[in-house]
């Protein structure tokens, strides 16, 4: 897979190209970034399958939302559903610890909710579907991992467009997919999502953050909505 660099710039900013300046605009078929989290309050976000936000396990500390470690509180998902989106996020973990963002989410099968972007300590895993920006469980890194030490902050991506999928690692495009795919019912036969229903199709669904019970920090989670590709 061919990888690229990618960088996190305003929408708004000006680039000097050529010896002119160029103002960056957004791609058409591309709505605004929406924040997911105001550095405050949990507002739009409950626990996954209950009607509030848990009253312990997650708190709202230093701008971060951050996940209590020893605390169970549940795992937590967004109020509003998405198909064709970019989701970004920044997040960091203490050594030994294990996390993970989940999208496609649908509370119909909470046996296997929705995909993982997993997040963890490299260092404790040793199946290659199982490390950090991996389709956990399903898909490894196409590439080597640019993850950072366990407490510094990492930069990760999802884009959804269509069936085609893609994790980003700090700026490095590390995996990428087709949903439905035969490609996909065959990584998933070696699975132990291998008899969920509808597992690895495209579904318009929720964000999740999970709770392993560990301490995990996420800052400036936004998320913006795609145009349906064309036909």
């Amino acid at each position: 897979m061919k990888t690229s660099a990618w960088l996190l710039v305003p929408l708004t900013a000006s680039l000097i190209l050529g010896g002119a300046a160029c103002r960056c605009v957004a791609d058409p078929e591309t709505g605004p970034w929406q924040s997911l989290f105001d550095g405050k309050t949990t507002a739009g976000w409950r626990g996954y399958r209950k009607p509030d936000f848990p009253k312990q396990g997650w708190v709202v500390e230093d701008g971060c939302l951050k996940k209590v470690a020893g605390v169970r509180g549940g795992d937590i998902v967004t109020e509003a559903e998405y198909e064709d989106f970019e989701l970004e996020w920044e997040w960091k973990l203490p050594p030994r610890a294990n996390n993970g963002v989940k999208y496609l989410v649908t509370e119909s099968r909470p046996s296997a909710p929705g995909h993982e972007y997993q997040m963890i300590d490299d260092s404790i895993v040793r199946d290659p579907r199982s490390k950090t920006a991996t389709f956990y469980d399903v898909l490894p890194l196409s590439v080597p991992s640019p993850l950072k030490p366990s407490g510094e902050w990492n930069l990760s991506r999802i884009r959804v467009h269509g069936n085609h999928v893609e994790h980003w690692l700090n700026g490095v495009k590390v995996v990428e997919y087709e949903l439905g795919s035969v490609e996909i019912k065959a990584a998933l036969a070696r699975t132990k999502f291998r008899n969920e229903p509808g597992f690895g199709e495209k579904i318009k669904g929720r964000i999740m953050l999970t709770d392993h019970t560990d301490e995990a920090w996420f800052r400036n989670l936004r998320i913006r909505k795609l145009s349906p590709p064309k036909p």
